[in-house]
């Protein structure tokens, strides 16, 4: 299925588009394209340059190189190393950027905003792109990049050992607690059956905090400006969602560890929650074993609301001092977020498409009829309100561990909610004191 459904929409990227010529003379502007998507998302990004080069780039005298730079933490380490020394050449013209980078590249100072470029293109129509993927791109009021590989959390459930133990896919943390006595306790071979299996980080507290109505930290997630504290204490719902998770370990249908798509897929692990963008490889590796299917990510209790922040990565665009090489990164930027693009790589890949038009192309439109699956994380993100946003912190990866750390040790050790709350609030706002006092 994958194999075919990658050849349709790779045929999806054939398109033309009769513009008009960017550079005059023989030479072309020639651009670098930085980007972190492998398996079928590299193959169809790849795809989508050269068919960019063979159509827009010809007729405007453009020339993309796609470099691939390893994981989005591996593109980021080079980005901060090169703006670090200041070798500005080194920098690409666009980059696909995940959200760690995101306050490095705006102080940058050599950053060539969405902001900057409607300046000099203001009849783009930036509506045409979902908001609520575009906002999680907005810092400091600025519009920093548009939304490429958007995903969001979802859930995932063997559907079919659900209907064979009568039970309905859960909705909340308790539903998952409940299934416990429902479902069997070892799979056909005598493995032990996993009904749940996570460890909260950063960004999956920050989706049920956000349930809640609250922010993790302040400054909105830090999407305004630079985070100074947490913002779940006096709103009591960090400890309302520890209440919650406490009383889900404590069911037995809670796992204190990492989920994995293998035993997922191996049918060990009933309910995975990971990212939508996973759609495809899961169906792939499935291959009908089983039917797989997707919810909504689960609410933290019956008065939370559904939805999940936005994630993924965004194109973002670098100031190389050159007027022609700046208008080809835009012309690059429009293409990779345009509807048959977008259409085509979220097919392949699972992700969510980010131009509204994507949903009305035809191919798009058959495979949500073939498999509605897909169809869940746009369905999650429209219902998700605007103002629930991804996490941006200075030391984020100290921030991801420390929650994940914590949590997974109140439940190993017994901690009382009050307890955890207390430790967690010492240890997250210690660590953005630090990281302001050293970067002020």
């Amino acid at each position: 299925m994958t194999k075919k459904l990658l050849s349709l929409m790779l045929a999806m990227l054939m398109l033309t588009a009769p513009i008009a010529t960017l550079a005059e003379g023989n030479e072309p502007v020639a651009i670098t394209f930085w980007h972190s998507m492998s398996e079928n998302a590299g193959v169809i990004t790849e795809k989508a340059v050269q068919d960019f080069n063979e159509t827009i780039g010809k007729e405007k005298n453009i020339v993309v190189t796609p470099v691939y730079q390893g994981k989005y933490s591996d593109s980021v380490t080079k980005m901060n190393s090169v703006l670090s020394a200041k070798s500005y050449d080194e920098l690409p013209d666009v980059m696909n950027l995940d959200a760690t980078g995101k306050v490095v590249y705006h102080a940058s100072g050599v950053a060539y905003t969405v902001d900057d470029t409607l300046k000099d293109d203001p009849d783009y129509n930036l509506d045409d792109i979902l908001e609520v993927a575009r906002d999680n791109w907005n810092f400091s009021g600025v519009q920093l990049g548009l939304p490429f590989a958007a995903s969001t959390t979802v859930m995932f459930y063997n559907k079919t050992l659900l209907d064979e133990a009568g039970a309905q896919p859960p909705e909340t943390l308790a539903d998952i607690a409940a299934l416990k006595p429902l479902l069997p306790e070892q799979t056909a071979d005598g493995t032990p059956l996993m009904v749940y299996a996570v460890l909260p980080n950063s960004p999956t507290l920050t989706n049920w905090l956000g349930q809640l109505g609250s922010y993790l930290v302040d400054q909105k997630n830090g999407s305004e400006a630079v985070a100074t504290r947490l913002d779940c204490l006096e709103n009591g719902a960090l400890k309302t969602f520890l209440t919650e998770w406490q009383a889900l370990y404590a069911s037995g249908a809670l796992t204190n560890a990492a989920g994995s798509s293998d035993a997922f897929v191996t049918g060990q692990l009933a309910i995975y929650t990971t990212s939508s963008s996973n759609v495809t490889s899961l169906l792939e590796k499935i291959d009908g074993a089983f039917e797989m299917g997707v919810g909504y990510y689960p609410k933290v209790n019956a008065d939370a609301s559904f939805g999940a922040t936005v994630s993924g990565s965004c194109l973002v665009m670098f100031d190389k001092q050159d007027d022609a090489r700046k208008a080809a990164a835009w012309e690059l930027v429009k293409y990779l977020t345009s509807a048959d693009v977008q259409a085509a790589f979220a097919a392949a890949t699972g992700y969510t498409p980010v131009n509204k038009g994507a949903s009305l192309v035809p191919a798009y439109q058959d495979l949500l009829a073939q498999h509605p699956q897909y169809g869940v994380s746009l369905q999650q993100m429209l219902e998700t309100p605007r103002d629930m946003k991804s996490v941006t912190v200075g030391p984020s990866q100290d921030f991801y561990y420390a929650i994940q750390d914590n949590i997974s040790t109140m439940l190993d050790e017994g901690w009382d909610v009050d307890e955890a709350v207390d430790i967690l609030a010492e240890e997250l706002n210690g660590l953005l004191t630090q990281y302001l006092q050293a970067n002020q």
